[in-house]
């Protein structure tokens, strides 16, 4: 016999299950994208056999990935048998850590929330922030009534950025002791759940291209103004973050302020507008939010801290347009919350100083936007991670005509 022919009989076992497993992505990744489907329609929308497509619904239904929903009945013909990826195949877990609050969700495969928990940070050093997002993920876990053994991924969003060579969390000046080297291990560890960090910007821009106000758009930019400053870019769909995970730190770009050293960040934050409603006049224990609320009211120092706020970030969105030429920059964060007292200002100040003026619009997700971010990265993750464990023992080795499906 010859060599290439014993070499193309070894490998027919193992084409065969490689087929068979990319027939049945195919099939679960069409049935997300249709939410249910019959047999007809799945082959035309695939163009696999009827037989084809069979044997991978009998297989994705043996390995827990796909059932039956319902029945549609044509106006000739027998009744079809709808079926829907099962969203109870498996979780995501996604984590949102801030100065102010932490939130943590877990999500089925259809990105539902199942649980939800937004706490208080009121963690001032490294370990007692450790032990609120644990104690915190193990709760929102519990209270879904999900085996923990099924949260297949999880995304944890953080200020600064996650160095994986070093495993820790660099330039998050605003969590105390955040940079410690061995913090995420140990999340890892008592969570038990595979788990990626990035950049909390990063996450808000994915979490609005997914659910939000980016969707559909080429290339836009998401700047995230709260306790910091960020921006996240999308592009096409996927996320850009440079050669070193750095792309959209804006934050420390040079700013020409009172103090030669200061960076953008320290004129366009929630901390800025606090500083500049007191150059202007307002006394008191101020917050962002109560600067906002009396600008509102027409308090003409919150106003004036209001505007000079707005002038401060169409500098930010003009070096966005200059560097990345985005259709859309959408501002989110803390501060992005009161986009409607801040546009005006940042689209007068954007004509003033450059002639570059993509489209300016607020988050829709608001303060969920980095959370749901982290939940849509998790689940691209738990989705690959869920089919590749329950399909590895459920494909026969025959001819692909196997188990039938109605």
């Amino acid at each position: 016999m010859p060599a290439s022919d014993v070499v193309e009989q070894q490998e027919q076992p193992w084409s065969r299950r490689r087929l068979r497993s990319t027939n049945e992505r195919l099939l679960l990744d069409r049935l997300r994208a249709l939410g249910a489907a019959s047999r007809a329609q799945l082959a035309r929308e695939t163009g696999l056999s009827k037989p084809t497509v069979s044997s991978a619904l009998a297989s994705l239904a043996a390995a827990g990935l796909v059932h039956e929903v319902g029945t549609q009945a044509p106006e000739r013909g027998r009744t079809a048998v709808l079926y829907a990826p099962d969203p109870a195949a498996g979780y995501a877990l996604g984590v949102d850590i801030g100065r102010g609050w932490l939130r943590v969700a877990v999500a089925d495969l259809d990105g539902t929330l199942v649980a939800r928990a937004d706490v208080h940070n009121r963690a001032r050093a490294s370990a007692a922030l450790t032990d609120l997002v644990v104690t915190t993920a193990r709760q929102v876990i519990a209270d879904s009534g999900v085996d923990p053994a099924e949260v297949a991924h999880g995304v944890i969003g953080t200020p600064g950025v996650y160095d994986g060579k070093q495993r820790r969390v660099r330039y998050a000046m605003h969590l105390p002791g955040w940079g410690r080297a061995g913090l995420v291990d140990r999340i890892r560890a008592e969570l038990g759940v595979p788990l990626e960090v990035h950049n909390d910007a990063n996450l808000a821009a994915l979490g609005e291209y997914t659910y939000g106000v980016g969707a559909g758009s080429r290339l836009f930019a998401y700047i995230l103004i709260g306790t910091g400053l960020g921006m996240g870019i999308v592009g096409e769909g996927r996320l850009f973050t440079g050669a070193h995970g750095l792309a959209g730190e804006i934050g420390f770009l040079p700013w020409r302020g009172r103090q030669q050293s200061e960076r953008l960040e320290d004129a366009v934050s929630g901390v800025a507008v606090v500083e500049a409603a007191r150059q202007f006049g307002m006394r008191g224990r101020l917050t962002a939010k109560a600067v906002f609320d009396a600008a509102r009211q027409g308090d003409p120092a919150a106003v004036r801290a209001v505007e000079l706020e707005g002038e401060r970030i169409a500098h930010t969105v003009a070096a966005a347009a200059a560097v990345l030429d985005p259709d859309l920059v959408v501002l989110g964060g803390g501060v992005g919350h009161s986009v409607d007292l801040l546009l005006r200002p940042v689209r007068e100040r954007l004509r003033a100083i450059t002639p570059l003026r993509p489209r300016i619009a607020p988050g829709r997700l608001g303060a969920d936007a980095v959370l749901l971010g982290a939940v849509a990265t998790a689940l691209d993750t738990a989705r690959n991670l869920v089919f590749e464990r329950r399909t590895a023992g459920t494909r026969p080795l025959g001819n692909g005509h196997g188990g039938a499906v109605r």
